[in-house]
């Protein structure tokens, strides 16, 4: 079984999809984030600060790495998040601006982009929302989605912009309905968020709560933090 965990920023997806494969055994995807990809492809540069052009090659290149890694793991896994999330914050931005924290009130002006540059930009992610909606329906079997049960983390990489936030949730799981793909809102604790998703869907523990949820912080703990633009790109 195939299984995405939905949600915006800081929702809690990566952590949650850590702890809930160590406690059912069932593997993870391993796609790189924005911030590990970000160095390659557009080096020194913000996410706050990219251009309608940057924004579209680097939802290319999430959703690539995300269907390749997918792939390695075969027909039974848990992805954390899926491409449905990379053409809806594009599609958000046609809204709130290529830098949603501006919207907001927050962490400087938008960033440029002329009034072409949004309509072509508005043209290709519709384009992109269709080829992602088709490969989403054909991939997965069902989502698990997360509520919005913490404030957005004040690290300087994701927009601090709750409506945003909300707008992209909506779009998520109306999205969602149009395919006709099983969703299960969940909420709650670590430990309710990962038991109830594995009663769902009839998994069997491998090993206990307390420990699964230990095993996750850990791995949490030890991802590079630092902002895309200080980061060295990787070498060939």
């Amino acid at each position: 079984m195939k299984i995405s965990v939905s949600g915006t920023y800081s929702s809690g997806k990566t952590s949650t999809v850590m702890a809930l494969s160590y406690y059912t055994g069932v593997p993870r995807s391993l796609a790189r984030t924005i911030r590990e990809i970000m160095p390659e492809a557009l080096p020194g540069v913000k996410l706050a600060d990219v251009t309608p052009a940057q924004f579209l090659q680097l939802t290319m290149r999430r959703h690539t790495g995300r269907a390749v890694q997918e792939a390695l793991l075969g027909d039974h896994f848990i992805s954390d998040g899926s491409s449905l999330q990379e053409w809806l914050y594009g599609a958000a931005r046609l809204r709130y601006g290529m830098n949603p924290n501006a919207d907001a009130g927050n962490e400087g002006g938008p960033a440029t982009a002329t009034p072409e540059e949004m309509a072509f930009f508005g043209k290709v992610v519709e384009q992109y929302g269709h080829a992602f909606k088709q490969h989403v329906k054909a991939t997965y079997d069902a989502y698990v989605h997360l509520r919005h049960e913490l404030p957005i983390a004040a690290d300087g990489h994701r927009p601090m912009n709750n409506d945003f936030r909300a707008t992209v949730d909506k779009m998520l799981l109306a999205t969602l309905d149009e395919l006709e793909i099983p969703c299960h809102v969940v909420s709650g604790s670590m430990a309710e968020r990962i038991e109830t998703i594995a009663r769902i869907f009839d998994w069997t523990p491998v090993m206990s709560t307390a420990e699964a949820i230990e095993r996750a912080r850990h791995d949490y703990g030890r991802q590079d933090f630092r902002m895309e633009h200080e980061r060295v790109p990787a070498r060939a």
